[in-house]
């Protein structure tokens, strides 16, 4: 059996997406495969393998050790994958209940520090298998909006709302006329996007206003017609966001000398920014440092 998930990007709504703004996000063309294979032993063989297709994690694990809690790892992407078992067990009591076992072998086609979601695609592909809901497994196992799970599932742009807690997810089209001027840039590390949602918590205003605000300019950035307008409303974003988590824009902060616009993508001081260009902007990014510049066309799925 083989199991595939998109990748993910926000666009807008980071943070506020929590307490129900309306966020949209791309599945991008990266994303992650599960092949699972039956075994005659009762245990997980699992091989991970990344985008030059070289093994970066392997280990085997003995099923009943698993949920008898006798399984302890100095590893933490071991331990990290034990809770994932036990949570899919809560969810699916007939999960692993059998003398049988089973090959499991993953590939990523990106880099695991860009943010794209390995986190994400790996639940949405082991879900799919075991049979249980992935954004119930989402909030067992990593938490967060569950945005991420969506873009897994969909081929499409998407608006993600969460309504009483729950999902809701709309598939739109959004293909910006534009779109060949739009690029994503690596920032050279990876955002731990827990972290980020700390300090968003922290925050002790009233959101009432922002979260119309960013659902405004939501809705505005799918039927954008121009560029000119598209910058406008990224960068009215980016100062919504900067108010509430006491940080300095990207573009200020770094980048303050460049022509275009440039909004950070989920969890910011990390990860990818979207930069709009009139021109290839990779000689201005790379003279900085900045070697991955990604465009739209590569980027996005559909």
């Amino acid at each position: 059996m083989e199991f595939k998930s998109n990748g993910k990007l926000l666009l807008t709504g980071e943070y506020l997406v929590l307490d129900g703004a309306k966020a949209l996000a791309l599945p991008t063309q990266f994303g992650q495969s599960l092949i699972v294979e039956k075994i005659d032993k009762p245990i997980i063989s699992w091989e991970s393998y990344n985008e030059t297709h070289a093994i970066w994690f392997q280990d085997v694990f003995s099923i009943s050790a698993i949920f008898s809690d006798s399984i302890k790892s100095d590893n933490q992407v071991s331990e990290r994958l034990i809770q994932i078992f036990k949570s899919i067990k809560q969810l699916n009591p007939n999960f692993l209940d059998s003398d049988i076992g089973y090959n499991i072998k993953t590939t990523q086609d990106f880099n695991r520090t860009w943010g794209l979601g390995t986190s994400s695609t790996l639940i949405n592909n082991l879900a799919s298998w075991a049979n249980v809901d992935a954004y119930e497994l989402l909030e067992l196992t990593f938490g967060g909006s569950g945005y991420d799970i969506a873009c897994a599932q969909s081929d499409s742009a998407i608006i993600y709302q969460l309504t009483e807690n729950k999902p809701n997810v709309t598939e739109v089209k959004f293909k910006p006329y534009f779109r060949d001027h739009i690029y994503f840039v690596y920032l050279n590390q990876k955002q731990n996007s827990r972290d980020g949602i700390k300090t968003y918590k922290a925050f002790k205003g009233d959101l009432t206003q922002p979260i119309k605000d960013i659902n405004a300019i939501t809705e505005a950035l799918i039927t954008c017609n121009d560029i000119e307008s598209f910058d406008r409303l990224i960068t009215a974003h980016e100062e919504i966001i900067a108010k509430i988590i006491g940080q300095k824009p990207i573009k200020n902060l770094l980048f303050s000398d460049f022509k275009g616009a440039i909004k950070s993508l989920g969890a910011w001081g990390g990860d990818f920014v979207m930069v709009t260009s009139e021109k290839n902007p990779e000689v201005y990014f790379k003279s900085k440092g900045y070697k991955t510049i990604i465009p739209y066309s590569q980027m996005i799925k559909a």
